[in-house]
């Protein structure tokens, strides 16, 4: 592929052809500009616009407390933030069947690659909190055939997630991705597995590609990110990846600061220039050159 291709080839598209290739597409959790940037700069190949970071992001937890145009909104900014494809979560479709129609729409009219919907009852609950409630089988199969049918780019992403492993088990769980496979969804999404074991059954047992939530503290159980693809999985998001680091570094450095009474000075290879250039200061200076501004 020349450097002409990739550049102007849909993010959509993009997603498609990784997802063909052997190599498990590892994207970790951003919420904002920044986070995106620092994942496309170290190299990630995919972002997940995690619902979790989001909402923290915004001061809440994640008990479905957003709006649609709030998710929407933050991935826009991602979106055109970096250049490589970025998945997102979007809820439960944020209502009905018209509501998930406008909710596809949407994402991808703000060039997102890819969304998940779930089978929660509005508002739902972060995936690994006690708790959840389940819409009908059948209601769940309607939503992803609405979205499936909402795309305008066929490339588009459609992942159904199920939340039943935890609420029905894991035979529920299965079936209702698969039923969502056969409705025009591209990838399943069986969230928080609880063993070793039903991780490595689920790509054995779902009739099509999978992802696997990979979430530090959660309900399960960490993997190497080579065991996740030598199970089967293609997609592995990771949403905590930088929110948790913040958090422990955020803590740490205000801790030092009240303590100690001193501001640590920046190390040498962070000046004020390159937290711009980090994000595009080479780029607009051009234009400022150009235009003699």
């Amino acid at each position: 592929m020349n450097h002409q291709t990739e550049v102007t080839m849909r993010s959509t598209t993009r997603l498609r052809q990784m997802l063909r290739q052997p190599e498990l597409v590892v994207a970790p959790g951003v919420y904002d500009a920044i986070t995106a940037r620092l994942a496309q700069q170290a190299g990630c190949s995919a972002v997940y616009m995690t619902g979790a970071g989001v909402s923290a992001s915004l001061g809440y937890p994640d008990y479905g407390l957003l709006t649609m145009s709030e998710m929407v909104e933050r991935a826009a900014v991602i979106a055109r933030s970096v250049s490589i494809p970025l998945i997102s979560d979007a809820d439960t479709g944020y209502g009905n069947e018209l509501n998930v129609t406008r909710t596809v729409r949407e994402f991808e009219a703000r060039g997102v690659a890819a969304i998940h919907i779930e089978d929660q009852v509005t508002p739902k609950r972060c995936g690994h909190l006690e708790g959840k409630e389940l819409i009908s089988r059948e209601e769940f199969v309607s939503k992803i055939k609405a979205a499936a049918a909402a795309r305008q780019d066929r490339d588009f992403i459609i992942i159904a997630r199920s939340d039943a492993r935890a609420v029905n088990g894991l035979e529920d769980a299965v079936a209702r991705v698969n039923a969502a496979l056969e409705a025009g969804a591209d990838v399943a999404f069986v969230e928080s597995p609880t063993t070793a074991e039903e991780v490595a059954a689920i790509p054995r047992l779902v009739k099509g590609d999978c992802l696997l939530n990979i979430v530090q503290g959660g309900k399960t159980p960490a993997f190497d990110l080579g065991q996740a693809q030598a199970m089967g999985y293609r997609i592995a998001i990771v949403p905590v990846a930088l929110l948790l680091p913040v958090l422990q570094a955020g803590d740490a450095a205000l801790a030092d600061m009240l303590r100690k009474r001193v501001v640590v000075d920046a190390p040498a290879n962070i000046s004020v220039r390159e937290i711009f250039r980090r994000f595009g200061a080479d780029e607009w200076d051009t234009v400022r050159k150009q235009f003699g501004g």
